[in-house]
């Protein structure tokens, strides 16, 4: 055997089955995290009335979220060397409170966005408040995913990491261009089929999400941290 052969975990069949292992776990784990949130909001229904409450049973979510994006980003190509549950529950215990800093007020900020907007015909406003509310929401949607990659893998005071996703909204339209992608995929998912895809492709989801932001973290890397 040549002294160059490739060592057992290190080729391309075994990286690819280190990541199916890895985004099988991490889902898994993120629905587990996630079941008070998707148990609550099941059982809300989509009323307008429902809105304050729904966001309340959302809360879960940012620290499920933010300790999957943490277990991907720091997940081990090598198959002998697998470790994705650690990983999560070290990004959830890490990331738990800091994410909840930002994720809270922007839950509450899109539940009155929302609120207005499905009963916006009893506010009397002209008809453009509701596309620039709607458009407001959309911004603030891409807003919350730089400050979620951003929150899951660096360390920084909430209103730094919120300064930080409002700077790279602008800065790198590529990022920000492939989250919205991924939001119009998730809406599309829940609008055409059920509400219930986008939370069991939650994982490949946000490997996308890392994927598209690689440059936020490489300029975040760089430039940010000491």
């Amino acid at each position: 055997m040549s002294a160059e052969a490739t060592a057992f975990g290190d080729g391309p069949l075994s990286r690819a089955v280190a990541l199916v292992h890895t985004l099988v776990t991490v889902e898994a784990l993120l629905l587990a995290a996630a079941s008070p949130a998707l148990a609550g909001l099941f059982l809300l229904g989509p009323g307008p009335s429902n809105l304050p409450l729904a966001a309340v049973a959302a809360l879960p979510l940012g620290p499920a979220l933010s300790a999957a994006l943490y277990a991907l980003h720091h997940r081990d190509r090598d198959l002998t060397d697998l470790r994705p549950a650690r990983a999560y529950a070290r990004g959830w215990r890490l990331n738990a409170l800091p994410v909840l800093r930002l994720w809270t007020p922007l839950l509450a900020w899109l539940t009155v966005i929302a609120f207005t907007l499905t009963h916006f015909s009893a506010s009397g406003l002209p008809g453009w408040w509701a596309a620039l509310l709607a458009a407001i929401g959309v911004g603030s949607l891409l807003w919350g995913a730089h400050a979620l990659v951003l929150t899951s893998l660096f360390t920084f005071r909430a209103r730094d990491t919120a300064r930080l996703a409002a700077y790279f909204l602008l800065r790198h339209g590529r990022a920000t261009l492939a989250a919205a992608s991924l939001l119009v995929l998730a809406a599309g998912l829940t609008a055409l089929l059920t509400e219930a895809l986008p939370a069991l492709l939650a994982a490949p989801l946000l490997l996308s999400l890392l994927y598209g932001s690689r440059r936020v973290i490489a300029e975040t890397q760089e430039d940010f941290t000491a």
